[in-house]
This record gives structure tokens, sequence and C-alpha cells, in this order.
């Protein structure tokens, strides 16, 4: 947690006529959701690059080869302006064995959530480069603007276009602990970040809001991960922290914990600013886009807010 953090390197940002790559770092997508969120990034007035289909390998989008090959040409194009994951799933670490961290060039904004995001994490502390925690291809933009399951519009456009101003989020969550607290937003999906863990990528959280969220765990599950980050010292330093919604994640037995008091009883003691609920990466309601790497300032009151105080992109 005492590692140097590099400075922040911003990528250009996205307006109407930037070209986005669309790149498949990890599982397959359907096809009809590909066509579904291609439909709605046209309808945002961006132009798409497809690549070449890959054969899925099992869970994977293609081999590590194939996907780390894409992955590679796609951000190293000089004609795509951003990178946009297909899906998430499980394979993108797969592609550190080659080096990924330094062979890439950029920085370039890197949309994303669930397993695209320990790309972001790695990135973002190996290189400094800002990442944008937000829908996918066939996983939020196939649904749609301001739709159950779909993606924030606001929030997006404001992560990866706005290159001036400050902004402030709706959390859309509730209160755990009050106060307010500023810091470098890091995290994403609770899964990924514990797998950073004894990589020498795991991020640097001293000073940090930190987010995290995930789907399908069961509130024990999330006692266990949430409880090796506290062993690892991951919590040590952390000014606030912003929880998704959790869904998916039923107690396993009447009367049993559910995760919202499992996140009480575990950051309680931190004594910092926590908001759960937060509509953000795997959630049933309108994903929020957060731009990591940059400064923000946590308000913990009622449902939430959280002001970015600096853009994640340039001009």
């Amino acid at each position: 947690m005492k590692r140097h953090i590099p400075k922040l390197e911003k990528p250009k940002a996205l307006r109407k006529g930037s070209r986005l790559g669309i790149v498949s770092p990890s599982s397959p997508a359907e096809a009809s959701a590909i066509a579904a969120g291609v439909a709605e990034l046209h309808r945002l007035g961006f132009q798409i690059e497809e690549p070449p289909p890959m054969e899925p390998q099992g869970y994977f989008a293609g081999s590590h080869t194939e996907r780390l090959q894409q992955f590679c040409k796609t951000v190293h194009d000089k004609h795509i302006d951003g990178v946009i994951a297909a899906r998430g799933g499980y394979g993108g670490n797969y592609l550190f064995d080659a080096r990924l961290s330094t062979r890439l060039q950029g920085p370039k904004c890197m949309v994303g959530f669930s397993d695209f995001n320990i790309i972001q994490l790695l990135m973002l502390e190996v290189r400094g480069w800002a990442g944008f925690y937000g829908p996918m291809v066939a996983a939020g933009f196939n649904h749609g603007a301001d739709r159950p399951s779909g993606y924030d519009l606001v929030s997006f456009l404001q992560a990866v276009s706005e290159a001036k101003s400050k902004w402030k989020i709706p959390l859309r969550g509730q209160a755990l602990a009050s106060g307010a607290a500023s810091g470098r937003l890091v995290g994403g999906c609770l899964t990924m970040l514990q797998t950073t863990l004894g990589t020498g990528f795991e991020p640097n959280t001293s000073g940090a809001i930190l987010v995290l969220e995930d789907r399908g765990m069961k509130p024990y599950q999330v006692d266990r991960a949430l409880r090796h980050l506290y062993q690892a010292g991951m919590f040590e330093k952390v000014t606030g922290v912003i929880l998704g919604d959790f869904p998916d994640c039923d107690p396993p037995s009447s009367g049993s914990p559910i995760v919202p008091e499992t996140c009480a009883e575990i950051l309680g003691p931190l004594e910092i600013p926590v908001v759960y609920g937060v509509p953000v990466g795997h959630t049933k309601r309108p994903m929020l886009t957060l731009p990591l790497g940059v400064q923000a300032k946590l308000h913990a009151k009622g449902e939430g807010t959280l002001e970015i105080l600096e853009p994640a992109v340039v001009d």
C-alpha cells in the first residue's frame, strides 16, 4: 500500500464521431447482445470498429493468443479513439503473461466492468492510466440508456467526454456511515480487486475512495472477501467506500445476515463514510460510469453523491 502512485495519464475525450474498438479479452458474448449494443453506440454518434470473429474456447472468447493480439491491436490502432469491452466473464488475467502493462501504447479510454476491471486495475496501478468503470457492449449498452440493466447516459457522457469541468454523480444508494471524504477513486469489482493481492499491482488505496461491487455472492462470501482485504491492509488508509447493490446475493437461509449488514459490520469500525446500494457494475438498474484514478469527494448523506473534482479525459 506504500508503493509510488504514478502520475495520472488521461486519454483523449470521446465525442460524437469518435471511433470505438470492441475487444473481447474475457468470455464470449451473444451475437444478438453485441448487435443491440453496437446499435446503441451508433445512436450516440460513435463509429464502431468490430474485430474479426474468434472461435470461442470454452468460457474464453478465443484462444489466449487471439484475445491478446486482438486487444493490443485495438489499443494500438491510431484510428481508434477508445476501447470498449464486449462483456466480462473470465479470462482477462491471462493477457498479463505477455507483460501487457509494458507493451501497451496509450492511454486510451478503456470502458467496461466485471472481468475487464482486472485490466483497468493493472493499467492504473502500473502506468497511471485513468479507467472508466461502466457499461459494456453486451452488458449495459444492449439494454439502452436509462433502462433496467442498461446504463446511465449522463454519467457515461460526463466520464468519457468532459475535459474541463467538475461534476456530481447522484449515487442513488444509502449512507451506511455518514460523512464526507476526498481521495483518488479506485477499485471496481470485488472479486477482481481481491485477486490482485500478492501480484504487485494491487491498487494503492492510501488516501483513496474505494469502489467495491459484485454479484452472485452469498453474504458470507462477501464477508470473506472484505475480511481478506481488511487483513491484507487494503482498508488501512482508505478515506471512504462506495458499495454496489450486490444483486443475486440473497442469504442461504432465513435469519442469516444480508450483504449490507455484513458490509456495515466490517467497514463500520473504520469510521469513514460509506454509501451502499449504488447502481455501478453488476446492477439491474441503469449503470453509472465512474472514472477511476481521478480525485473525487464522497458525500455520504441520504442517497449519497460523488463529486468528481477533475476530468478523466483531455481535449
